[in-house]
């Protein structure tokens, strides 16, 4: 779907992919709604678009009746959104003997249980109004693979990709198209806020570890393209970097290499925390 002159609703909107996002869809035309729970870079990123942005207010998606008011609000004042996208995430890594009930739980309230809120807020009245639309939910590549360290994450992210692929199915009836993204290493905030349980990040491993991360990267622009053209074309699975596209080909045709490569970087980080 074309999306100029659509309203989209962008969820972590203050910095990363979803910052990239709001500016790729605002050059489009695209009439934003924003929010996100940091407030102040939520207003940045609202003063930056200037007239592209319908409404923006801070949210946390955690909270179903912050969401509630968050929708009555855009809904009273303009009417059901277009595009809904579910970009706002964190992450926390860590083997199973190192993490608490906690983290568990914040990955599930804010990745999963934080989409279906928004959800549930603002697509039965994209229904109602008849207009098609499109969500778009950003996954990760641990929604894909068994990546060592990311039950936790993991939990929260194959959790998405199931709601997902039950609502590009359920919501076709109605003209809504679903996108499932599955970023793999993007250079975010996120990748200095991200939680390794039980693993000091400034040790001389880890941040080798990290840097290598950031060196393979995606920038959030290049993710925040891939996400508009998925809208524009009603592309369902999107994956952002050709590893994550090859990866997710051997595991469901050849699944031995995905196999080996899983267990070696398991015995990879298992010997970076003996390390520690």
């Amino acid at each position: 779907m074309e999306i100029r002159h659509r309203a989209v609703l962008i969820t972590g909107a203050a910095s990363g992919i979803g910052r990239a996002t709001a500016h790729a869809a605002a050059a489009r035309g695209a009439r934003l709604v924003l929010t996100d729970v940091a407030a102040d870079g939520l207003h940045a990123v609202a003063r930056e678009l200037g007239d592209a942005v319908l409404h923006a207010a801070p949210a946390d998606v955690r909270d179903a009746d912050d969401v509630d008011a968050l929708a009555a609000d855009v809904h009273e004042a303009h009417g059901p959104v277009d595009v809904v996208m579910n970009v706002a995430g964190i992450s926390t890594w860590g083997a199973i003997e190192r993490l608490e009930r906690e983290h568990w739980r914040a990955q599930v309230e804010v990745n999963l249980m934080g989409p279906i809120h928004v959800l549930s807020a603002f697509v039965p009245p994209m229904i109602e109004a008849g207009r098609g639309g499109h969500v778009v939910n950003v996954a990760s590549a641990a929604a894909l693979f068994g990546l060592p360290w990311h039950a936790a994450y993991s939990a929260s992210k194959f959790g998405l990709r199931g709601v997902s692929e039950v609502l590009r199915f359920d919501l076709a009836r109605h003209g809504i198209g679903v996108s499932l993204v599955c970023p793999g290493a993007v250079r975010t905030p996120l990748v200095g806020s991200a939680v390794i349980v039980g693993v000091d990040r400034d040790s001389p491993r880890v941040r080798k570890l990290i840097g290598r991360f950031e060196r393979h990267a995606k920038s959030p622009e290049h993710v925040a393209a891939r996400i508009l053209k998925a809208v524009e074309r009603d592309t369902y699975m999107v994956y952002t970097s050709p590893d994550i596209a090859v990866g997710a080909f051997f595991q469901r045709v050849c699944p031995w290499p995905y196999e080996r490569a899983m267990r070696k970087l398991n015995d990879y980080l298992v010997s970076v925390a003996a390390s520690e």
